[in-house]
């Protein structure tokens, strides 16, 4: 039985050499349609004529992207390329054979046969789904010993309404960077992004939007991805590292530079560079472009759904008040439905108090349990000041508040994360109010 095909050729001559071949008795592959450009593919291919697609490299706009939405749709890849660079490159973008432009017939009609022939994966990368894996109780994540290619990625997710994920994302990737574990801090905000600004970086540069870019066509190596982070030197107390960040979009309008298959490639290359690595998200895991249309489309939110899907851990932030814990629930529940196999740590944040009735800490967890059927696995509590510091400063946490309450349960929190142990907090001596260093003077007895 002949396997289907496309063919997007723009070599005239190579088409009518592949197609009259392909025609022969016996060819073990049929042309269902020469397609003319890269819209006649993907319309065919979404139709589901066809079981692959042989496809030249120099074919007008094809990317990373569209081998992503190929591969979605069933279609397996088979590329030609003119030379050992659009090879390398076709490879880089996910196709799944990869001949010389220059091949015979009869070796792409092999090609089409043996990737058609393998198992094909149950979910596409980048598609926001994935078959669930098991729930567990262990919320610890043990760090990479140093293998190459198995850094692990930490999402952190909230609902709307300015939970905190942002400082949560900054003051976890420090913590983790102060451990002495390479880390990078990656913000995939699409809606809004602002991880620059709370690092310290005026001249904001968007650097997760070029390596996505790059990776789209197939150039994104280490050494590139490296290129595209800003260091930012840490100091803190005795300790000092270097975080190297992936700025994000610096304006809202631009979130078509970030497609789920592109950031999919980006954080298989982050892995590589660093052991962990901390994704802001945008709070929206709406799939409104699927419900909208019946074509592939750009969505939105697709790069949500593809750090959410592919994160190792999943960190759910919410407010610890009335409003705060509502929304955190419903967005549980909207998580859950959108990429079902992801079980979120909850993190409670801004925990006082004043909007909670009762003992706050006792309160939120029977909330979150009657509700919600979860147990926090921290509470942050409030710390106005040090978090003002931080952002008017153009600091982070570990660096503005050393010692205050909430660093110090990030710091904690981190270290669970990583399965490291928890650092020792330094005691401060007793002294003078504002200063906690100082040694009391002896107080003097006036004569008379």
């Amino acid at each position: 039985m002949s396997v289907s095909i496309l063919i997007a050729v723009p070599d005239d001559a190579v088409e009518q050499r592949l197609v009259a071949a392909f025609a022969a008795p016996g060819a073990g592959v049929a042309v269902a349609r020469r397609c003319v450009d890269l819209a006649d593919l993907l319309g065919a291919a979404l139709s589901g004529v066809a079981q692959a697609v042989v496809v030249d490299g120099a074919l007008r706009r094809f990317d990373r992207e569209v081998a992503t939405r190929l591969r979605a749709a069933g279609v397996a890849v088979v590329a030609l390329a003119a030379d050992d660079d659009a090879a390398r490159r076709l490879r880089e973008m996910g196709a799944a054979a990869v001949l010389p432009r220059s091949a015979t017939a009869a070796a792409v009609a092999d090609a089409v046969v043996e990737v058609t022939a393998q198992p094909r994966p149950s979910a596409p990368t980048g598609t926001g789904r994935r078959e669930p894996r098991p729930a567990s109780d262990d919320v610890q994540v043990a760090a990479p010993q140093g293998d190459r290619g198995r850094g692990t990625v930490i999402a952190v997710w909230g609902p709307p309404g300015s939970p905190g994920r942002t400082v949560l994302a900054t003051a976890l990737a420090a913590e983790f960077a102060l451990l002495g574990l390479p880390t990078v801090l990656v913000d995939a905000d699409v809606s809004a992004a602002s991880v620059a600004q709370y690092v310290g970086l005026l001249d904001e540069v968007p650097g997760l939007a070029a390596a996505a870019r790059d990776a789209n066509r197939g150039a994104l190596d280490l050494a590139t991805l490296a290129a595209h982070a800003r260091t930012v030197p840490l100091h803190s107390g005795a300790g000092a590292a270097a975080l190297r960040v992936l700025t994000g979009l610096p304006r809202a309008d631009r979130w078509p530079e970030l497609q789920p298959g592109a950031v999919s490639r980006v954080l298989e290359r982050v892995r590589e560079l660093a052991a962990m690595v901390v994704v802001d998200c945008s709070s929206c895991v709406e799939a409104d472009e699927e419900l909208s249309y019946d074509l592939a489309v750009p969505r939105r939110h697709g790069a949500t759904l593809t750090v959410l899907a592919e994160a190792d851990r999943v960190l759910a932030v919410g407010s610890a008040d009335p409003v705060g814990l509502t929304r955190l629930i419903r967005g549980l529940g909207e998580l859950a439905s959108a990429v079902p196999a992801v079980t979120p740590a909850v993190v409670v944040n801004r925990l006082r108090s004043g909007p909670i009735a009762g003992e706050p800490g006792r309160e939120v967890r029977d909330v979150l349990r009657r509700f919600a059927s979860v147990t926090p696995l921290a509470l942050l509590p409030e710390d106005r000041r040090a978090t003002d510091h931080a952002v008017a400063g153009g600091k982070l946490l570990a660096e503005a508040s050393p010692g205050g309450p909430l660093r110090l349960a990030v710091r904690e929190l981190a270290a669970q994360l990583a399965g490291r142990p928890a650092p020792v907090p330094r005691r401060r001596r007793r002294g003078w109010p504002g200063r906690p260093h100082a040694r009391r003077r002896p107080t003097r007895t006036l004569p008379g």
